[in-house]
């Protein structure tokens, strides 16, 4: 693991505004990396990264406040507000979650779910050079992870679920193809899987919320939004 992982970690990256306003503010609570991010017309123009355990509840509403503040825009110009819905941390969900529905219902403007596995799978795809199958893990203690299985472009083969590491694990996608393993389920793979010479291992690897509101664009282009009454998130418990 990075030594980025063991210690606090704030970035915020800026990126020329555009003109036409499908912006939207994406939240990530998934895992310890509590993250926003702005995204008009599908385009990033600002995303900010705090990586301190147990930190989302206090932290999470003055990132999006300082993100708005240092971006061109405001609350009133917002069109949708993406979440990363799960899987991951119960806590980290249900702060995410009810953030991103206080403000939906309060600007009176959809709500987009995202599902986190997917969104970090989406991040690794320009980084895939070998083209490998892409497998987004997330730590569900013991031996337990939360999974899926993409191909090299990110299109979910295998959709998310909770599953216990034995020695036989993904031996099928292994045995054929070279599998990416990464996010913080990933860890606790490398002494069992770590010896298959199709398997490898990306270090320091979290959810983003900027991953999450590149897919949400699309979703707001489809109209695809989660009912706002009735939306909880993805636990897979």
């Amino acid at each position: 693991m990075s030594l980025l992982g063991l210690f606090a970690h704030q970035c915020i990256s800026y990126y020329t505004p555009y003109p036409l306003l499908a912006l939207i503010l994406s939240i990530e609570t998934a895992t310890q990396a509590c993250s926003v991010a702005l995204h008009c017309e599908g385009k990033l123009v600002a995303c900010k990264t705090l990586r301190i355990a147990r930190s989302h509840a206090e932290s999470l509403l003055p990132m999006i406040v300082h993100l708005l503040a240092i971006s061109p825009y405001n609350k009133e110009d917002l069109a949708a507000i993406a979440v990363s819905e799960g899987p991951g941390s119960y806590t980290g969900l249900r702060i995410g979650v009810a953030t991103a529905k206080g403000l939906a219902y309060s600007l009176g403007i959809p709500i987009i779910a995202v599902n986190t596995l997917a969104a970090m799978a989406h991040g690794v795809v320009p980084y895939n050079l070998n083209r490998a199958l892409l497998c987004p893990m997330i730590d569900a203690r013991r031996m337990e992870v939360y999974c899926a299985v993409a191909d090299a472009a990110g299109k979910v083969l295998v959709a998310p679920h909770p599953h216990i590491i034995t020695a036989n694990s993904f031996r099928s996608w292994l045995e054929q193809h070279l599998v990416l393993f990464f996010g913080d389920g990933a860890e606790k793979c490398k002494p069992v899987l770590g010896d298959h010479c199709h398997a490898i291992f990306l270090d320091a690897i979290y959810p983003a919320a900027q991953h999450v509101g590149a897919l949400a664009y699309a979703k707001l282009q489809q109209k695809v939004f989660a009912d706002l009454a009735s939306f909880e998130p993805l636990y897979l418990k």
